[in-house]
């Protein structure tokens, strides 16, 4: 009877010397695989560098079934997997990273996370097992009710596309926990020229080592703050989505959202990219913030986006914009995204008509309504005015029978509740 493998394991290869004593190979690691030898490459003093192939050579051993079978016998884990690799493809282009790079990423590695809980959880069972009940088993165990339905709307994702691609029979549903109520956290135009001001005036804080002055915490040259300067106010005056605003750029091309400086029009879908339910229609700009672009533009006629840091385009301003609301001072709660909430206010405030609006912040008019509505100086107004008003006279007319009828056509009067 053959004897049972041993699995995939790191082997330390000796050094090779020739006959005269003289080393001719160095001693490396290898992977041992049911009497097959792969190289790594790695020298016996880069262990870690060796475990991390063998964890790839294991990874790529196994590779998902792609083709139609029931739910019964699907794992999720294979679902997951094949969504994560067509996934990664997808981020790795748009922010334009590599894999040795793509952990440095915020967006990536917050979706490899989501990922890793999901497979955590899910990975063993089969895709017929999802339901309602095992959805609000992963919720309650997730804790978070946002984070939960985030991680949920993932998994849906996945199944979504492997069904899509048909490699499954049958129907899966996943059930999301209820969404929390919208955030109406906004700036006020103080709040916002301030931001705006600290983000221009910041300049880093760095610590001295030597001489006299060693210990002391000085004030440096660096600006660090000064990218999101434009940055916040391309978001205040256009309530665009962040991702679109890193993406600006004077020049189109495949990747960047547009920005045609002659005729005033921001094409916020990034070119080349689909669309989604994340709507971001083409609009108008504003004449202030377009003279702003354009002298931007006249001072670094060779950049390729307006918002950059250190020459660089950004990818994500979450760290350095939590840095700025700290230094202005203006509370919790307040992210990139708040600047898309304040141009929504801002619109409600000023009196928008709200179709113009909700088309303008590329958002449907129910949300617009329901989320920022109440900000509207109308909001209300006729309901307010009719519960005030007082009641008229109301008009005697004799019938038939002799029984005086009466219309009231306003509201009670305080007048005539006195009386």
């Amino acid at each position: 009877m053959p004897r049972r493998s041993k699995g995939a394991r790191l082997e330390l290869r000796a050094a090779r010397r020739d006959r005269s004593g003289n080393i001719t190979h160095q001693a490396t690691w290898r992977i041992r695989d049911n009497g097959r030898d792969i190289g790594t490459g790695c020298a016996a003093n880069e262990v870690a560098a060796a475990e991390k192939k063998l964890k790839e050579y294991i990874v790529s051993k196994y590779e998902p079934k792609r083709k139609a079978q029931d739910i019964e016998t699907i794992p999720i884990g294979d679902v997951l997997s094949i969504y994560l690799d067509v996934q990664l493809d997808v981020l790795r282009d748009r922010f334009k990273a590599t894999e040795e790079a793509e952990d440095s990423i915020p967006a990536i590695r917050k979706f490899k996370k989501r990922i890793g809980r999901l497979n955590d959880w899910w990975g063993a069972k089969m895709l017929a097992e999802v339901d309602g009940e095992q959805c609000r088993r992963y919720a309650k165990q997730r804790g978070r009710k946002g984070g939960a339905r985030r991680d949920l709307e993932d998994l849906r994702s996945a199944i979504n596309y492997h069904a899509n691609e048909g490699y499954h029979r049958g129907i899966v549903k996943v059930t999301l926990p209820s969404r929390g109520e919208p955030r109406d956290k906004w700036l006020t135009r103080s709040d916002a020229a301030k931001l705006i001001w600290i983000c221009w005036r910041y300049r880093e804080i760095q610590t001295v080592h030597r001489g006299e002055r060693k210990g002391q915490k000085v004030a440096t040259d660096k600006r660090p703050l000064r990218h999101l300067a434009r940055f916040i106010l391309i978001g205040v005056y256009t309530g665009t989505r962040a991702s679109a605003i890193a993406a600006a750029s004077p020049i189109p091309s495949i990747g960047r959202s547009y920005v045609d400086l002659e005729r005033g029009i921001y094409y916020r879908l990034k070119q080349g990219d689909a669309r989604t339910n994340k709507r971001q229609p083409p609009v108008p700009l504003p004449r202030r913030l377009l003279a702003h672009l354009r002298r931007w533009h006249r001072t670094a006629p060779t950049a390729d986006h307006f918002v950059t840091y250190n020459g660089q385009a950004i990818a994500s301003v979450k760290t350095a914009f939590k840095n700025a609301v700290q230094l202005a001072d203006l509370g919790r709660g307040i992210s990139p995204h708040t600047l898309r909430h304040t141009a929504a206010t801002w619109l409600m405030q000023r009196g928008a008509d709200p179709w113009q609006a909700a088309g303008y912040l590329g958002m449907s008019l129910d949300v617009l309504l329901n989320t920022y509505g109440h900000h509207h100086p109308h909001y209300l107004s006729d309901a307010v005015e009719k519960i005030a008003k007082h009641e008229t006279k109301i008009e005697r007319k004799p019938t038939e029978n002799g029984i005086v009828s009466g219309a009231i056509t306003g509201a009670v009067s305080t007048r005539g509740a006195q009386r």
